[in-house]
């Protein structure tokens, strides 16, 4: 059994941007009875705090959870009965500058600007600035179907590649694109996870739907952590079943 168990959030422990269902809060409550648990997205604490914490149930061993924002560039642990942000690799005034000019841009160039936009297109996250086409609260059903096969993000993400030397661009969630520094990926999450979970590289085992070539949980593979990718939340409940299950 892992010491730790890492998980992305949209599309692998919830629907994009929808809370955790009870059965999966309550799977991962069983979890934490057995292991540590670290959950890594592209969202920001608020939005972990709607979707994951105010979801779990009583007696969830909270002590043992990593909550990981804006693809690791933040970590936030629950110490002394409340969380605490534990670092954030914050952006320049002058990097934000150069991102948001470079994004705008780039969106206008390629006609991304759909007829109708739930909240805004761009959303600085202090660490991370995330892209989300339709806009930040579009529904569900309208994002599944707005980039299926990720032609319009692939293209989107090779020209800002291409414009933001340093930064990492990365396609997350179903409509979005996330910016960071270079080299602050899932990957360097999992960096500071050995460091602040203590715990050895072959000691966890991750949980995405993006594992791809350029998908945002794909860095976490090509640096050799045991990952399992998955389809959508069900395939990971069913999974996790099985894990506590084998365990007990």
């Amino acid at each position: 059994m892992k010491q730790l168990v890492a998980f992305d959030l949209d599309g692998t422990l919830a629907e994009s941007k929808q809370p955790l269902d009870p059965s999966m809060a309550a799977r991962l409550k069983a979890l934490l009875d057995i292991a540590m648990v670290a959950v890594i997205s592209g969202g920001d604490w608020p939005q972990f705090e709607l979707q994951v914490i105010s979801r779990l149930p009583p007696a969830t061993r909270l002590e043992r959870l990593f909550i990981m924002p804006t693809t690791g560039a933040k970590l936030y642990r629950f110490c002394e009965g409340a969380w605490q942000q534990l670092y954030a690799e914050s952006f320049t005034p002058a990097e934000r500058t150069r991102i948001v000019t470079a994004l705008e841009q780039a969106v206008a160039d390629a006609g991304l600007v759909p007829a109708q936009l739930w909240g805004p297109q761009i959303e600085d996250r202090g660490t991370q600035i995330t892209f989300s086409a339709l806009g930040q609260q579009a529904p569900v059903d309208a994002k599944k179907t707005w980039d299926p096969d990720q032609a319009k993000r692939s293209a989107l993400q090779a020209t800002l590649a291409a414009r933001l030397p340093g930064f990492s661009v990365r396609i997350g969630g179903t409509t979005s694109l996330d910016i960071t520094r270079d080299g602050v990926d899932k990957a360097y999450a999992i960096d500071r996870l050995v460091e602040h979970a203590a715990v050895a590289r072959e000691a966890i085992l991750f949980f995405g739907d993006a594992i791809y070539p350029g998908g945002n949980d794909d860095p976490v593979r090509a640096a050799g952590i045991d990952s399992v990718r998955v389809r959508d939340p069900a395939e990971t409940g069913a999974i996790l079943d099985a894990v506590v299950a084998w365990t007990r």
